[in-house]
């Protein structure tokens, strides 16, 4: 198994159909259906807001601090089990505080979770970009007093509409506070909402990043300046943001010397964790073991982690 570090991963997207159950039961949760088959047949996706439809509808059985430990830990059991030596998982307060789950329930259980899951992780909070900039800000301040918890700042949900320059300030604030910046840019959104995410934000890393490729000029400084980028091959394929995964530009990005890492995105929906993103670039696009090392690599010198010698 190759060692490897995963740097994009939403952990509410590892809530598999069985936990989704198991939660709902515990919590005294109605849903349209106790089968687990049935849950995960409508795991088929038009884009990405056909996703976030269903992903925030399962979201609705983690309620304590026991279902984010239970959730975390399922995520790191199997992470382990592929090979991850390393973690940097994202998680969405804001889903959770809109549904009256207080901070001290999600902090507790993930804190507790990755103390207790025998391999090297942290936590990046993210902002959901659809609830705008004041909400971001004042989620950011809300969850200061647990800033050893976490280590980063992150911007995800839907891209289109909601471009990075929009969360400058909040961005701005996390820096101040010392935390790592990363953003989603470039899966829905151009090649423009990477510059965005870079100048403006401040990003230190970029979340998928795949449609940088259609700029020559932003690849030639991703390049220079070493600015990793977290792709997410299944997850591409899943939400139609490529056709099929041997359409993938992945092996492109690698050939024009750029610091790419695969990760699983969300494993539990998109159709397998990291390794599994890993074997299917292998078996459809034949990369070699080579390319797939050089990958790995990247991952642990792309990780918040990593100190050069």
């Amino acid at each position: 198994m190759r060692p490897k570090a995963e740097l994009h991963l939403h952990i509410e997207g590892t809530l598999e159909p069985e936990l989704v159950v198991e939660l709902a039961r515990r919590n005294r949760i109605d849903l349209p259906t106790f089968d687990v088959e049935a849950i995960r047949a409508r795991y088929s996706f038009a884009n990405l807001q056909s996703f976030l439809d269903v992903y925030y509808e399962n979201m609705a059985v983690l309620r304590t601090e026991e279902d984010f430990y239970d959730l975390a830990t399922a995520y790191l059991r199997r992470a382990a089990a592929q090979g991850v030596r390393h973690a940097e998982i994202f998680f969405d307060p804001q889903a959770h505080l809109s549904r009256g789950v207080p901070l001290e329930a999600v902090f507790g259980g993930l804190s507790a979770a990755l103390k207790d899951g025998g391999m090297s992780a942290a936590l990046i909070l993210c902002f959901l970009r659809d609830r705008g900039p004041e909400e971001a800000e004042e989620v950011l301040r809300a969850a200061l007093p647990y800033r050893e918890r976490f280590i980063g700042v992150g911007l995800d949900s839907a891209e289109v509409g909601y471009p990075p320059s929009l969360f400058r300030r909040v961005f701005d604030i996390a820096a101040a506070e010392g935390l790592r910046r990363v953003a989603h840019a470039g899966e829905e959104g151009g090649p423009d909402y990477v510059w965005e995410a870079l100048d403006i934000l401040r990003a230190e890393r970029v979340d998928h990043g795949i449609r940088a490729m259609e700029d020559p000029q932003l690849v030639a400084r991703l390049r220079a300046e070493r600015i990793p980028l977290t792709v997410c091959p299944l997850s591409n394929v899943r939400l139609r943001a490529v056709p099929s995964l041997r359409d993938h530009i992945l092996p492109a990005m690698l050939d024009e010397g750029l610091v790419v890492t695969v990760n699983s995105d969300d494993p539990a929906y998109f159709g397998g964790y990291v390794d599994d993103n890993y074997e299917a670039l292998r078996r459809e696009l034949g990369m070699t073991d080579d390319q797939l090392d050089r990958i790995a690599r990247h991952s642990f010198e792309a990780s918040f982690a990593y100190e050069p010698a």
